[in-house]
């Protein structure tokens, strides 16, 4: 299997909701697919959000690179799988989540030469998963209701985001506790919008009314690492790192420090699948679990993070992957079942996608 040709194209679909954190406000999905094509016919999909505001990428930036590094894969054959990768992370430095829309081409490819499903290539056998489902940061009343909404799909874990404002975040999250089952787990997200001094603060304000979320997410600013660590020491909240862990060595810094409880993992900070697979590994030598998430992505993305789950399910033991649940409508053909908060995998061969 010698690669042919490699090409992109947008992948644009609408949302069923405006998609509201601390950092940004989406109405409508623009991803970027890749296609590499093979002489026999085989072809790889991947897939990358730009997210400029958290990667630093754009829809521009991403095309110019894989532009970049077409040149240097066209003409490999797929069985060089390893040096085509070293290709991809050592001719250009960052342009994260556009080496990881290549590297989820490239591990389809690779899993299809095998004949097997990407999961269970990576050693995987899991093939049933529970998402989690984000409510976007809004009025309290809209985001009470759109938690009752997401309950009567069938969801019991609710991802909350809040950060834009100190006080009312403490008001939006004591106002969706008393309004839903105590049976519902409530995770937060701050997208950095805190300070750790507040962080600590705002987190004892719900402690002390018996508030204890399953995590904090990323409450303060990406470098903040000492910020982080003076959270961890103080509030009984466990405390996940996501915009502060691009790579192992960011994660190892970390957790060597004790300064986190939680690692959350998405492909398109760690560039791809092998650092992925890496992250996690680390993460257990740690005593740390894991959750793997997703940037607002189209299903070739979230696809391949569930196979990611899938091979280390021992240590990623949450998912965060619910973007496809958010879109409207999209026009991948795939026949993993995306029932709400439940995901399977199917036994088809790669990631199991087409587009």
């Amino acid at each position: 299997m010698k690669i042919k040709n490699i090409h992109t194209q947008p992948l644009k679909a609408p949302l069923k909701n405006p998609f509201i954190t601390s950092l940004r406000r989406v109405d409508a999905l623009e991803d970027l697919i890749v296609i590499i094509e093979c002489d026999d016919g085989t072809v790889g999909y991947g897939e990358g959000a730009p997210t400029p505001q958290i990667t630093g990428e754009t829809m521009g930036s991403m095309v110019a690179c894989i532009e970049f590094i077409k040149p240097h894969i066209i003409g490999r054959e797929i069985e060089e799988f390893k040096l085509i990768l070293k290709n991809i992370h050592s001719l250009i430095l960052k342009n994260n989540t556009a080496k990881s829309a290549l590297e989820i081409a490239l591990y389809d490819l690779k899993a299809k030469s095998q004949k097997l499903p990407l999961y269970r290539m990576l050693g995987g056998t899991q093939t049933k998963f529970s998402t989690d489902i984000t409510i976007s940061m809004g009025e309290i009343d809209k985001m009470i209701a759109d938690c009752h909404n997401a309950v009567v799909l069938g969801y019991d874990t609710l991802k909350i985001k809040i950060g834009d404002n100190p006080q009312k975040d403490v008001e939006r999250v004591c106002a969706i506790h008393d309004a839903l089952d105590t049976n519902i787990k409530l995770r937060l997200d701050a997208n950095q919008g805190w300070t750790a001094k507040e962080s600590v603060e705002l987190l004892h304000a719900l402690e002390k009314q018996d508030i204890i979320a399953e995590f904090i997410e990323q409450p303060v600013a990406a470098d903040d690492i000492e910020g982080l660590k003076y959270i961890k020491e103080r509030v009984q909240t466990p405390l996940l790192a996501d915009e502060s862990i691009f790579s192992v060595k960011d994660a190892r810094k970390l957790l060597e420090m004790q300064a986190i409880d939680y690692v959350n993992i998405k492909l398109a900070k760690t560039a791809g699948i092998t650092q992925a697979l890496e992250l996690a590994d680390l993460s257990k030598s740690f005593g740390v679990k894991c959750m793997i998430g997703c940037m607002l992505e189209g299903p070739i993305s979230v696809v391949a993070g569930v196979h990611v789950a899938s091979a280390k399910a021992d240590i990623i033991t949450m998912l965060d992957l619910d973007a496809v649940s958010l879109l409207a409508s999209h026009p991948v053909t795939t026949n993993i079942q995306f029932d709400e908060s439940t995901i399977t995998l199917s036994d088809d061969i790669g990631l199991g996608v087409s587009y």
